[in-house]
């Protein structure tokens, strides 16, 4: 009875905070900016006491997500304080990483010793991976030609921030395509990606946290101990499945942590950036958001429904993974969480490490749907037109050079930057829209993440292997 009496309090606090939020933005009446603090404090106690009550991981996660807004807007030399936590939080959560997936792999792989499912899984996640990101790249074309972001749109009083000072190419690389003729250049980039999948030092791996590293390995080293006979197997198969269970419920342990890393990440974006930041690129930021909920509803949603899962439960079960992500802008850090979710969700656990792992390279769907879109925005906001043919150029050069893009925050500016170089768009304008990329990579994140929790289901689904009645079966949304 306490927690839905609560629940009511919640609802009518934050209804009417809404309410004097907008009469205050719109200056429909005049309200003093020291009131709107003290409505925003009232509405931080009741959501607090919210999550006190109900005792969930997911209500304090999006609880301390909003007192962190609160605390950048109000006291902004305090919430960049506190970016530390945060950093803190994500360094944390790398920690788990390249322990559960060399772990997830090798079980998956050796303890069921059945080579060929591993193959069918690799060409039918692929394939998923191949068509949704596809998906993705043409909405995100269709968004910017439609809403036109870029046109008119004023660079000299853009925020201008600093470029990352970093390379989509390696010196030795660099050096080396400065040698053989320019026709080449998109072969030997390939082949230099596909060389960088192959770990020379998985500890070096591990460390660097490069994830397509670390599941080739895993997938060769399970493949070996699977053609190993059984007397000399057990151990080793037995020590994997061990240290997967272990370190999912260090991810638990980990993940208490969470409010507190998430809201501080909130605070210092909103203390950086200042909340004004949306009224200087409006339209930028609505396209992005417009073609990313176009996106889930026109190609994850269809899907989700013509395969029968349980849209619900599904939601319910990625709510907290997708919500570490929208604050901490990096899938790295959903994604402990994301797999075990999925387990509990009914999807093996062999799909759920092969799967996941492979699509935060060759599946990253809202970085897709917003390199597409931020190329298109970058020529228009220069004034220069281009041809259908042009956009589908570059928008596909895209595609490939985000394949392998560490899922890191900003990292996706890095492709971008080069892009541009290779294509003649001018790079200051990406430097103007760095201010808010804070804001677009949340949810492109949050997008990357439901879209690689989907691609296993469908892969479950398609194998024949997903657990019907475990969504039904347990609370999926509690850790």
């Amino acid at each position: 009875m306490l927690k839905k009496q609560i629940g009511y309090l919640t609802l009518f606090t934050v209804s009417i905070a809404i309410i004097l939020t907008l009469i205050y933005e719109f200056d429909w009446f005049t309200i003093h900016p020291n009131v709107m603090m003290f409505v925003r404090w009232i509405v931080g106690a009741v959501l607090t006491l919210n999550a006190i009550v109900r005792k969930n991981l997911t209500t304090w996660i999006l609880t301390c997500l909003i007192l962190g807004v609160f605390v950048g807007l109000d006291f902004p030399e305090v919430a960049k304080a506190m970016q530390p936590l945060s950093q803190g939080f994500i360094k944390l959560v790398k920690t788990i990483v390249g322990p559960i997936l060399f772990a997830t792999l090798v079980f998956g792989i050796a303890g069921h010793s059945d080579l060929k499912s591993v193959g069918r899984m690799a060409w039918k996640s692929m394939l998923y991976f191949f068509l949704a990101t596809s998906c993705a790249i043409f909405i995100g074309l269709i968004v910017i030609n439609l809403t036109k972001a870029g046109v008119g749109v004023d660079v000299a009083n853009m925020p201008h921030e600093e470029l990352p000072k970093m390379s989509a190419l390696t010196d030795s690389d660099a050096k080396a395509l400065s040698h053989i003729d320019e026709s080449v250049h998109g072969l030997y980039k390939f082949n230099a990606f596909v060389r960088d999948t192959f770990p020379e030092n998985i500890v070096k791996s591990v460390y660097e946290n490069k994830v397509l590293q670390i599941v080739i390995f895993g997938v060769l080293f399970g493949i070996g101990l699977a053609l190993v006979e059984e007397k000399k197997r057990k151990p080793l198969v037995d020590f994997t499945e061990s240290l997967s269970e272990a370190m999912f419920k260090f991810t638990n342990l980990v993940m208490m942590f969470a409010p507190i890393g998430v809201g501080a990440a909130m605070a210092y974006t909103v203390g950086h950036l200042g909340a004004d930041i949306l009224k200087n690129l409006f339209m930028l930021l609505g396209s992005l958001y417009l073609a990313l909920f176009a996106f889930l509803g026109l190609v994850l949603l269809p899907v989700a429904l013509f395969l029968k899962v349980p849209v619900k439960k599904f939601i319910q079960a990625i709510k907290e993974p997708v919500s570490i992500a929208f604050a901490t802008t990096s899938s790295d850090a959903a994604l402990p969480k994301a797999m075990s979710a999925m387990e509990k969700f009914g999807v093996p656990r062999k799909i759920v490490s092969f799967v996941i792992p492979t699509g935060y390279s060759f599946n990253l769907d809202g970085t897709s749907l917003y390199l597409s879109l931020a190329s298109i925005f970058v020529a228009q906001a220069a004034g220069i037109e281009l041809t259908i043919g042009q956009q589908l150029l570059i928008a596909f050069t895209l595609m490939i050079t985000s394949k392998g893009v560490a899922a890191v925050p900003r990292a996706s500016l890095i492709v971008l930057i080069a892009t541009a170089d290779q294509f003649g768009l001018p790079t200051f304008v990406i430097a103007a829209i760095l201010g808010i990329d804070e804001l677009m990579d949340m949810a492109r994140t949050s997008v990357n993440v439901i879209g690689n929790c989907l691609a296993t289901v469908v892969v479950a689904k398609w194998e024949g292997e997903f657990d019907e009645e475990a969504p039904f079966r347990e609370d999926t949304s509690e850790s």
